[in-house]
């Protein structure tokens, strides 16, 4: 008795393997929100779950849309360049069961260089803790006035009175924030801007008289009386790493905290922007100037080749011709002045 049982299981279970999916199963044109055609090529950097969640209204459609593309023998290994079908149109227009015969083929395409991430933690505290602004925004749009309480310092969650500049409706976040360093250009030593630090975030209540109340949503350090507020930014956690497409050069103009040394995972500033083809997430490489050495054979001097000491990835790319950037390898230590360049995948 129980041997039939197990046969009649198996019996079902090749039967349901054999027969195609039911229309709720499947992948219909009204899964879909948002119009694509078909095939769909696979980008650098799409997963099958990016896909499905982009694509379609339920993306945990995606073990349906491999299901019609069992050429992708692995579903976290999809290459730019693959085809993807969203319906079974293909294996329909081909009928019932189909005999298929393997061939050998070969293909050839460029090798493709698997980038490491990005440590999105690192790069939320530092844009989160950091910035950069024109000399003449040092006032921002207004200030941190006082607190109910006549308390001298404030935290998350603590009410606060400020002054601003311009009107504000109910609910305006700002930066609260102070300024630091001044960023110099190294050989005119003109001042190109200003490094600030954050220090939270408030959010606007209401309006008296020309005072607002505010309280405090996000802090970082002690706020004080007197630091400046500016409209609150959104940092770009989504930062893919990329390279120029033509030739970039520059030089290394600040290191975090007024520094003269800097190593892996440590902030700098460039003297490039949005106006010399610098994009978020561009990976450039930092080179040490070669040394003037006496050539003892011919009695002459001779300026060694540079040298190429790290690596850094640009976090904020701004128009002002002054960003933000990140260390991700350094093999000796690396200073102001030192040249920057673009780099390609290796």
């Amino acid at each position: 008795m129980i041997f039939k049982q197990i046969v009649l299981l198996l019996g079902l279970a090749f039967f349901a393997m054999a027969i195609p999916a039911s229309a709720a199963d499947a992948v219909t044109s009204n899964d879909i929100k948002v119009d694509v055609s078909k095939p769909y090529v696979v980008k650098q950097g799409d997963t099958l779950w990016d896909i499905a969640n982009y694509f379609f209204k339920d993306p945990f459609k995606w073990l349906k849309i491999w299901e019609h593309n069992l050429q992708i023998t692995n579903p976290d290994l999809i290459y730019p360049g693959n085809k993807i079908w969203f319906d079974g149109r293909q294996k329909q227009q081909q009928g019932g069961l189909t005999r298929v015969q393997p061939k050998p083929q070969i293909i050839i395409r460029p090798v493709q260089r698997m980038e490491a991430k990005v440590d999105s933690s690192l790069i939320l505290t530092t844009l989160q803790r950091q910035g950069f602004i024109q000399p003449n925004q040092v006032q921002g749009v207004g200030y941190v006035l006082d607190s109910p309480d006549e308390r001298l310092n404030y935290g998350i969650n603590d009410h606060v009175y400020l002054k601003l500049d311009a009107p504000a409706s109910i609910g305006s976040l700002f930066d609260i924030f102070r300024s630091t360093d001044v960023i110099h250009e190294p050989a005119s030593q003109q001042a190109m801007g200003i490094i600030i630090k954050h220090m939270g975030v408030i959010k606007v209540t209401s309006q008296q008289d020309g005072v607002y109340r505010g309280t405090v949503v996000k802090a970082f350090e002690e706020i004080s009386r007197g630091d400046r507020l500016k409209p609150a930014h959104d940092a770009n956690l989504h930062i893919v790493p990329n390279y120029a497409d033509h030739p970039i050069a520059g030089r290394l103009l600040y290191i975090r905290n007024d520094g003269r040394e800097a190593g892996q995972n440590q902030v700098v500033g460039i003297n490039l922007g949005l106006h010399e083809g610098l994009t978020d997430g561009m990976k450039m490489s930092i080179f040490k100037a070669g040394r003037l050495v006496q050539d003892k054979v011919s009695g002459g001097q001779v300026l060694l080749p540079q040298e190429r000491i790290g690596e850094l990835l640009v976090l904020k790319a701004l128009p002002s011709g002054v960003s933000m950037a990140l260390i991700t390898q350094s093999t000796a230590p690396i200073n102001i002045g030192d040249a920057v360049h673009s780099t390609k995948p290796q």
